[in-house]
Order: structure tokens, then sequence, then C-alpha cells
């Protein structure tokens, strides 16, 4: 077959398969068929550039990253709704639309708890993407919006012009899964889907923002050109047609039947794959809507139902404290189960000792319980008319549950942290910040091999790492023998990293990629820095008294000491590479923008600091050069407006030289 029609075929295949999969949630094609086409397609393609289409598969993950979004103005204010919180103010809703229109016929819908966004298409292709912003102007997130695999790229009725709305959401079942992946990478959880969401598609880098697997619902048209419609419900027909994934609707002749609707909605809500805040009750007609009009700030034609959090009590029948992949100790109060919101619940979080110390929350409470955001139950209050006699105020314990090991207050928090370097509750966290890219740099050891690694029973501490056995790893599950080989062969490579990256990887409160740097070219040796005093680290430029105190007390830990012991026995280096008699960039501060073609940032910075200069992420009168790559943003400009210095890469690769 020719190429440029197996292209064409392919692409076809894709796209459809992409529509069954992602709008119509009934795939025809495996994951591993949609896998090996794709890889097909993107072989042609690389080969027939010029047969690269919009609506292509292929251009779904995401452009190069932004320094900063451009701001859209919207064609049609994209409007809030005003809110109604029960059936008495809808009924008011209802006598003010019927004093205008007597016979008018809603339409209602879900409220997806996510964020507002704009599509535009022209031609029937997608150019253009946007979020509400404050309604009128909104933020240009289009590479963003293209990895939204059921946002269709191209409409079979191309229609000359269409903006339409629709709501981006997280999947819960996805957003429960990042919550995961995050905290076993030691990062912040999202508080809820809606700002998870968010921030994803607020990624300056596309490619974050694809591999968060967002979604979304379409559920108005803004403005058409190429159509004639007149209801509501025609549009969510014709969006359906052109392979919208659309709102779930309801159409309702009289208020009644709006509000039975209302109420199955949100008996209903966790069937929904998104989150909900209410419901929206719409006119349908749209001469009627232009006939109801909008106020300075509402359409008049449409009305939020917002849902009345349930708020019940229960009982606390015991706290008990977790320790968190890095480190922190978050209680939990032991409810007697209580059904809220649709779902039995039976614990709610209590966040820290400052939450417990402020409600006065204590073992044999009632407290007054909700879901937070309809997600997370949470403690509002103590029922202090029925607190038992004998209680006592309850404080967290001064050392971990779990390894025994002192615990400590962060310093800008409110958080209290197991100090323990081989606790075996942060154990995935300390692993795989160990086997980091820049820490130890161990190729091949993500998340998975880690947890696979832990769940043998083969690691326990990093030390660990460095007495595995390759017939012992080739047993483990999507292993096998020439992976075992070659993560074997990465760990034995890792000895050799440099100090700096060592301390770097001991995952040390305070002590960043910089801080293991400066501590390095300063004390030579792992052994100088393990008998360095206070007055020693304090003086040392860079080092402050916050981090020189956690360096000491994690230093004077035994299961530190058993740590560099094992490292110690395994041949690990201790020592500091010599850096070098080059400081010409002694004194200077570099600022790096835009995209780079002879280096990445981090090639770029390594560079920079090996010459005794400093890489700074913003500018600031104090900065001696900024480096601008090509699509350099605000950084450049402020740059131009300070009088500093710019240098293209050029001038940089000659500064090097």
């Amino acid at each position: 077959m020719d190429e440029l029609k197996e292209l064409e075929l392919l692409r076809h295949e894709l796209i459809q398969a992409g529509l069954e999969y992602y709008v119509y949630d009934a795939p025809t094609m495996s994951d591993y068929e949609y896998d090996h086409k794709l890889r097909r397609l993107e072989e042609l393609e690389a080969a027939h550039p010029e047969a690269i289409t919009p609506d292509s598969p292929t251009q779904r993950v995401g452009g190069k990253a932004l320094e900063a979004f451009s701001q859209v103005e919207h064609r049609v204010p994209l409007e809030s709704l005003q809110d109604v919180f029960d059936f008495e103010e809808l009924k008011a809703f209802d006598i003010r639309v019927r004093g205008v229109v007597p016979d008018a016929h809603y339409v209602v819908e879900p409220k997806v708890d996510g964020l507002s966004v704009a599509l535009e298409y022209e031609n029937g292709l997608f150019v253009r993407g946007a979020t509400r912003g404050d309604g009128r102007v909104g933020e240009d997130v289009t590479e963003n919006l293209r990895t939204i695999r059921s946002i269709p790229m191209r409409l079979p009725d191309m229609p000359a012009h269409l903006i339409v709305r629709g709501e981006v959401f997280m999947p819960k079942q996805v957003f429960h899964a990042l919550n995961e992946e995050r905290e076993r990478r030691g990062e912040p959880l999202f508080a809820n889907p809606r700002n998870a969401a968010a921030g994803s598609l607020r990624q300056l880098d596309p490619k974050i923002a694809a591999s968060r697997r967002l979604d979304i619902l379409v559920f108005n048209i803004q403005w058409i050109e190429g159509a004639a419609l007149s209801t509501h419900l025609e549009t969510l027909e014709y969006l359906k047609r052109n392979n919208f994934k659309v709102i779930p609707h309801y159409s309702c002749q009289q208020m009644e039947q709006v509000m039975d609707h209302i109420a199955e909605i949100g008996e209903n809500r966790d069937s929904f794959q998104f989150d909900i805040d209410g419901a929206v009750v719409k006119v349908n007609s749209l001469s009627d809507r232009e006939r109801l009009g909008s106020t300075a700030k509402f359409p008049r034609w449409a009305a939020a139902y917002k849902y009345p959090p349930e708020v019940k009590p229960s009982k606390v029948t015991d706290i008990l404290v977790q320790v968190g992949r890095t480190g922190v100790l978050t209680p939990k109060a032991v409810l007697e189960p209580v059904r809220l919101a649709g779902t039995t619940v039976t614990s709610a979080t209590l966040h820290n000792q400052d939450f417990i110390s402020e409600k006065d929350i204590r073992i044999g409470d009632t407290v007054l319980v909700r879901k937070a955001g309809e997600i997370i139950p949470e403690v509002l209050s103590v029922v202090m008319e029925q607190r038992p006699e004998g209680t006592r105020p309850y404080f967290l314990p001064s050392v971990c549950p779990v390894c025994g090991a002192p615990v400590e207050r962060d310093e800008d928090g409110a958080h209290i942290r197991c100090t323990g370097s081989e606790c075996p509750a942060q154990l995935l966290r300390n692993l795989a910040h160990f086997a980091s890219r820049d820490a130890m740099d161990i190729d091949g050891m993500g998340i998975a091999v880690v947890e696979n690694l832990v769940g043998a029973g083969l690691v326990k501490t990093p030390g660990d790492l460095y007495f595995l056995h390759e017939e012992d790893i080739a047993k483990l599950d999507r292993m096998g023998k020439k992976s075992a080989q070659n993560l074997i062969s990465a760990i034995e490579n890792s000895k050799s990293q440099d100090l700096s990256r060592l301390i770097y990887a001991f995952g040390i409160r305070q002590v960043g990629q910089k801080a293991g740097k400066v501590l390095a070219a300063h004390f030579k040796t792992l052994d100088a820095l393990e008998t360095a005093t206070l007055e020693e680290l304090t003086a040392i430029d860079d080092i402050g008294e916050i981090t020189a105190h956690s360096l000491l007390e994690w230093m004077s830990s035994p299961q530190s000491r058993h740590l560099i012991s094992r490292l110690r026995e395994a041949g690990v280096n201790m020592t500091a590479t010599d850096q070098g008699d080059d400081q010409r960039f002694a004194g200077m501060i570099f600022v790096l923008t835009g995209a780079l073609e002879r280096f990445t940032r981090d090639e770029a910075t390594e560079l920079i600091e090996a010459r005794g200069g400093k890489a700074a992420s913003s500018v600031s009168k104090k900065t001696t050069y900024v480096v601008a790559g090509e699509s350099a943003g605000s950084k450049l400009r402020k740059a131009q407006e300070l009088g500093i210095q710019i240098l293209t890469e050029d001038d940089f690769s000659a500064l090097l030289k």
C-alpha cells in the first residue's frame, strides 16, 4: 500500500478509535493495538511531514513549554450563574422567569465542579481554547486543551465559526491515583479534583498536562455561524453529533419536574465520574433567553442550585497517627459509622496538632462531621454538652509511632515530622529520592521498580540497594535478566557520584541541591562534614542556622549513622571531586530563559556553577547576565527594563570558552 494512503487510513482509524474510547465509552480497539498503530502513524508522518494534519492523534502530546499564557478576550462573555440554596429560592426564580415567559420549558444538568473553558473552531478545526478568567478575558491554554482526548480536533459538520463552553475536570479515579503517586514521591497532595484539574490545565509544559488525563463535558454553544438552532436541547444534540462529550441533561416542562431531577442528581452524585457542586437549571428556548436577558452579573434565564452540605454527629472512638511518605505525622479520628453524601464515613482527618488543639477534639467526644467539597470527611466542631467526664486533651506523640525516632515541628508550618532516615513509613519516598536524577541518578529506578523491590523485601534502606543480587531482581514482576543487569549496572555506576549528590540524596530537610554543592565544596569529604560544628556550618555562605540545625540533627541520628556505614561498606564515594581552578564566573548571577538549543537548563546551570557562578530563577537588580533562548518571555522583558546585559546562546558559549 502507498505510504500516504496508509497514513490517511491509519489517522482515520485512530481518530475513530479515540472517539469510541474517550467520548462514547465504547472502545473497539485494544490499548496494545492502538499504541502499535499510533507508533506506525508517527513513523509515516516523520517520513511525510507535509501530510501531518492538526487533527492527527500524534498532535495531542503537547508542544513546547511556554514562558507564560497569553490573554484571550472572549467574543461572548462566559457568565457565572446566580446561586439558589433551596427550593423556595428556586420557585422564586421560576416566578421571575414566567413573568416574562409564561410557558417556559427548562433543562436540568449536573453542575460539574471543574474549570470552565471556551473552545473555538474555524471551518470545523479547533484553533483556540481559553480559561474563563474573569468572564471577559481568559488565558490561552490551547496546547494543554489539545491533550484532552475527548475534545474533537475536527468537526464533521465543519461550521464556519463555533465557540462552545465546557467544564474541564479530573475524573475521580484519576484524582485518587494522582494523589497516591504524589504521596509516594513526597509531593504536596491536591485538595480536591477541581484544584487538580485547574493546576493541570495551567501547566506551562503541555506534556505535564497530558499526563494528568483530564476530561471535559461541553454544555453550551456560545457562538455559531453555519447552523440554525432554536433550543438548548437542539444545541446539545448538535454538539453530540459533532463528537463532543455532552453534559448529562433532563428536559422539564414544570418546576415540580425540575425539583425531582435536582433531587435525583443529588442522590446519585457518587455515580458520576466527576465531582458536582450543584445542579444547573436553564431555560430551553434560545429566543426566550434573549427576551430574559442578563443582569450586570448573571443571565436571568439560568440558576445554579447548590446542594446543602450534610452535617451529622458521630463519636470519636479513637485517634490514630499515620506517618506519610515525607515523614509527616497525620492524626485521624476513628468515627462511629455515619452516612454522608451517599457514602458511609468511618474516619476523618484531623490535619495536625494545631487543628486538634483549636477545636479541643478528644477521644470520646461527639463531633459534627461533613464532607468538605463532597469528598473529604472533616470534623467541624465538638458537641461540648455531650462530652463525657474524664476525657483528656490529645497531643501527638514525641517519637515516631513507626520507627521510634524523635519528631520535630516544621519551622515554617504546623506539621510534625519524623526525623528517621530509615523509617519504614518513609521508605518508598526516601528510596525514590535517593535514586532520582538530581541525586544518585540510578537509571531505571522509577517508583514502580522501587515498589517492586520493597514489596519483595529486598530493600529496607537506601544502603541496601548496593547489596542487591542480579538473580533476585530478575525474579521480580516485569523485570527479567536484562532489566536486572541494567539496574545492577546503574547502581554500581552511582557509587562514583560526587559527594554533593550524595548529600542531596540523603533527603535532609532544608538541604537541597544547592546546599549539597556548597557543603561538598567546603568540607571536601563526608567525614569532615560529619564532625562539623554549628559555628562552622553557619559560617558558610548560603547555609543558615535552620539548615545547620537540620543537618546536625540528621547526622547525630543512629539511623543516619547506620545508613552512612552501609554506604561506606558498599564503596560509595564520599569525597568531592576536584572542581578545578576556573572561577571566572565567581560573584556573577545568571538567569536562563527561553528554549536553549545546545544545552538543557540543568546542563547550563552545571556549567555556570562549575565556573563559580550562580544560576537564579528570577531577574533582579543583582542579576549579571540573562541568557535568552528562543521564545524568551517575561524574564527577558524585565531584564531589558532593568538594563541587564542579555546574552544569546552564542554569547554564552563564547563566555564558557
